[in-house]
């Protein structure tokens, strides 16, 4: 297709688009492709976002993944897709339930009607293919589901997707999620060239003739919705002030890791943390990094060890699973004092658990989970743009400070996108030259400070620093000691360089005002579902703030004080915790979640559990109404 039938085919586009009076603006809406898996629903919807993001929407989207990779089709669990959140403004998490629901599939909607996913007037538009199916057992289920959605007040527009996109193409299921991008386009009156664009950057690697089919998809996709569908919305855009990138968690942990300077990425594959290793193997090496994939998740610790000792700050990504073989290797990091960068994408636990859902169960683990005391640093973003500059402040304490420095982030930043500033480059990211000037005569390998722990870091090929390296208690001079003594020393050092660092954190700060009825306490990404809810119970009179932390070990100052200015603290996780409604559930055994755990046992401070595993993020109607019941002092759940 030429540039003169992009034009005619827009022309006849706009011929059949509503007035201007029948488009209802809106301030949000959220919006689900579903399809079985390999249909390309998720690409669809990414790109949707992408559309909107680079005409000036606020944009979060949240996959729908099924834990198998090849699911049965037209099953309820392989439902594959993506949940957009569009909005006029900046927006920080996935929102509420969904206004609108694009399905290839009756059976992939099933799981989300019963899930309470979807708003009670929905609108769901539906391919309607299976009601004209050659097995009469189909046939009967889509009707059966039909007849049921529509009972139950959805607003339910059968689409023949399928026979619309073979006048195009003779393989519908390579193009349906264009034509439907194409359908979405012209619901929220996106702009046609930027949806132009984005399918030319999607398809780059592939033929002009493929680029083409899909843009003729996308128009058609548009110009049936403008002449079938009897509803167009528009969410109003703000054009950025500053560039901007349009990127996930994952994406922005890699880009985090380029321009923090580390240069070894030691890996092994593991969902939801591999895309992270994806795209560095793709750019790494254009500025001197290199990722290796080992044969197993220990060896993928051990050499990122092995790298970080010969002077360079390694990085090692995994998930829950992986994180825990690495345990015995992460302690060897510890006791021998070299910088190591961990990233732990969480998922769904314990053991196989979800693999595809998220879950914010590793913290304890990630801070007390080892054998002996292995003091670590424990870090988590909180947003997409957190991912990005965590990353670099991770690889300066570890090489600072010679410790383990770990990056809890989750299955929901991981495949979430955002459109964030485009950082601008600084040199202050990048790691030092290794130094390799001579080490004094004299100078013990752990010269450990007295008041900090601190010792300097001695690179192999130093002049004048050779030693042995040991995994087991040793004295300064690095030799193997199990005196009572040296063993207490080398502990307490090693402990005291967390609070050295804890020294130099700033102090909290707290969303909303200072001191009130009820303080929330989160970490992670449940931030902008927190303070949504902060806005919205403030708006309604309610002294609701929230405090939000980046830094778990240690903690940052300020902490206690601000527990202590309001009448009730809660935590806000996605981990388990019980629930005082439980018949046998009382104070002397209800388990707390990790966070709630911690700032009890820390602060000696009453604080509740505002907590969910349901695979899936935790939404700012539930912390509402979980603060809500709290502040007129309900049970929970009655």
């Amino acid at each position: 297709m030429d540039k003169g039938d992009w034009m005619l085919k827009e022309r006849d586009v706009e011929d059949t688009a509503p007035s201007g009076d029948s488009i209802v603006r809106l301030d949000e809406h959220i919006i689900e492709i579903l399809s079985d898996s390999g249909e390309g629903a998720q690409k669809c919807a990414q790109s949707l976002a992408a559309i909107a993001a680079r005409m000036g929407n606020g944009v979060w989207t949240t996959e729908i993944i099924p834990a198998e990779i090849q699911p049965p089709a037209r099953s309820i669990e392989g439902a594959s897709g993506n949940r957009i959140r569009l909005a006029t403004h900046a927006i920080s998490n996935g929102g509420d339930l969904t206004d609108l629901v694009v399905a290839f599939n009756e059976q992939v909607l099933i799981g989300r009607v019963r899930t309470g996913e979807l708003k009670p007037n929905c609108t769901i538009i539906l391919e309607d293919k299976w009601r004209h199916d050659r097995d009469p057992s189909i046939v009967a289920s889509y009707i059966k589901e039909y007849d049921e959605l529509i009972r139950d007040g959805y607003n339910v527009y059968e689409v023949s997707m399928e026979e619309e996109c073979l006048k195009l193409v003779p393989d519908p299921r390579k193009g349906k999620n264009m034509f439907v991008l194409g359908m979405l386009c012209g619901i929220y009156n996106l702009d046609l060239q930027r949806a132009r664009d984005q399918i030319a950057f999607i398809f780059a690697k592939k033929s002009a003739a493929v680029i083409d089919s899909n843009v003729n998809l996308l128009l058609a996709g548009h110009a049936w919705a403008h002449a079938h569908l009897d509803f167009q919305y528009e969410i109003p855009a703000t054009k950025p002030t500053e560039p901007m990138v349009v990127i996930n968690g994952n994406t922005a942990i890699a880009l985090g890791t380029l321009a923090s300077g580390m240069q070894i990425c030691s890996m092994y594959p593991i969902t939801p943390a591999t895309s992270v290793s994806h795209y560095l193997s793709d750019v790494f090496q254009k500025v001197g990094g290199h990722v290796h994939q080992a044969e197993d998740e220990i060896a993928a610790c051990a050499f990122a060890i092995g790298s970080s000792y010969s002077g360079s700050v390694a990085l090692t990504v995994t998930s829950g699973p992986g994180y825990s073989l690495k345990q015995e290797t992460i302690g060897l990091a510890v006791m021998a004092e070299i910088p190591l960068v961990v990233v732990n994408v969480q998922r769904g636990g314990p053991s196989t658990g979800q693999p595809t859902k998220v879950e914010q169960g590793d913290l304890l683990t990630a801070c007390f989970g080892s054998h002996g005391d292995a003091p670590k640093v424990v870090m988590a973003p909180s947003s997409i743009e957190d991912c990005f500059y965590m990353m670099i402040t991770a690889r300066k304490i570890a090489e600072a400070f010679n410790m383990v420095v770990v990056v809890l982030t989750d299955a929901s930043l991981a495949t979430a996108q955002q459109p964030i500033p485009r950082p601008s480059f600084s040199k202050d990211w990048l790691a030092p030259p290794i130094d390799q000037s001579p080490v004094a005569e004299g100078t013990n390998p752990y010269e450990w400070d007295k008041r900090t722990g601190l010792s300097r870091r001695i690179i192999p090929g130093q002049p004048g620093g050779m030693h042995c390296l040991t995994g087991l208690a040793h004295d300064e001079k690095s030799c193997v000691a199990y005196d009572a003594t040296v063993n207490q020393k080398g502990i307490k050092s090693r402990s005291l360089k967390l609070a050295t660092l804890q020294k130099s954190l700033a102090p909290v700060e707290l969303y909303g005002g200072d001191e009130g009825d009820l303080l929330i306490v989160g970490w992670g990404s449940t931030r902008g579902a927190i303070e949504e809810t902060v806005d919205r119970m403030r708006d309604t009179g309610h002294k609701v703030s929230s405090l939000h932390l980046r830094f778990i070990q240690p903690m940052p100052p300020g902490i206690k004080d601000a527990l202590k200015r309001f009448d009730q603290v809660i935590t806000v996780e996605n981990s388990w915790s019980d629930q005082p409604d439980g018949d046998i559930i009382d104070d002397d055994n209800m388990r707390y979640s990790n966070l709630a755990f911690m700032l009890r046992a820390r602060f000696l401070v009453d604080i509740a559990c505002c907590s969910e595993v349901m695979g899936r993020p935790i939404s700012p109607s539930t912390i509402e109404t979980f603060v809500t019941n709290k502040l007129a002092d309900k049970p929970v759940g009655k």
